[in-house]
């Protein structure tokens, strides 16, 4: 059974610490799969009994059935990366295209998207900075965002970016979208922000891999997509970075929307 279907009932339940733990699980499965418990304890600081206690709370027996069902779910990854999608069944790629969504969307920690939403009831300036394929996906979350009144700011190239990181302040919220979280000019305009007096809140959305800006980001949203490459250029879906934007715009909506606008739900 893959490792999130698994998991997902008992992601409300984790504590601040445990959640800590998950997050370092997912973005490392493929480093610890061939680990024992003591080496995994070492790496996340904790010891034996704690981290098995949080594997025993995630919905498995014991370490064993945890390292396996990792091991399975590294293993269904990489053959679905091997294999491009437009030459497998268009059923198979239907599933694992809405798999990516929903682990995208179920591993996010309730206190952590209550956080930034907490931010967006400040009606801050919002920033966005994305590049390649993910400013497309931008394009539309930056709609959303303006429409529900939110002042935007999103540059669309490298000189309307170099300019727009010396107009951020300290009261500003700023999301930087780059799936790969290594971006040469992307950590260059985090460590700009890390730099300043007050500076503004950082929420990042990436791969689940270990990266730099998730690393350095006051929050980070992680997504799943297979990677598709034609002709040299990346074509790998932003839906899930779309889903989580919208999932923190709507969620915003739900909690201030009667405070700040005239919201009304619709039942369709």
């Amino acid at each position: 059974m893959n490792f999130f279907e698994i998991v997902n009932s008992h992601l409300s339940d984790l504590t601040a610490n445990e959640q800590t733990l998950f997050d370092y699980v997912v973005k490392n499965m493929d480093r610890i799969k061939n680990k024992g418990i003591r080496e995994v304890a070492a790496e996340t600081f904790v010891s034996t009994a704690t981290f098995l206690r949080f594997v025993k709370k995630i919905g498995f027996s014991g370490f064993s059935e945890f390292i396996s069902v990792v091991k399975f779910t590294v293993l269904s990854k990489n053959d679905n990366q091997h294999s491009m999608p437009f030459t497998v069944e268009q059923k198979d790629y239907r599933e694992e295209y809405l798999k990516n969504i929903e682990e995208s969307v179920r591993v996010i920690q309730p206190t952590k998207l209550h956080e930034v939403i907490n931010k967006l009831a400040e009606h801050p300036d919002v920033y966005f900075f994305s590049k390649g394929i993910s400013k497309h996906a931008a394009e539309y979350i930056c709609y959303l965002y303006s429409m529900a009144g939110f002042n935007v700011h999103y540059p669309r190239d490298h000189d309307y970016r170099k300019l727009s990181v010396g107009q951020v302040s300290g009261n500003d919220l700023v999301f930087i979208m780059t799936y790969g979280g290594n971006d040469g000019e992307m950590l260059d305009m985090v460590r700009q922000f890390l730099k300043m007096p007050v500076r503004p809140l950082l929420v990042s959305v990436t791969e689940a891999d270990n990266n730099t800006i998730q690393n350095l980001s006051d929050f980070n949203f992680y997504i799943f997509t297979d990677g598709v490459e034609i002709n040299g250029v990346d074509i790998s879906s932003r839906i899930s970075t779309i889903a989580i934007m919208e999932l923190i715009l709507y969620q915003y909506i739900e909690d201030y929307g009667g405070r700040d606008f005239n919201f009304i739900k619709r039942n369709i």
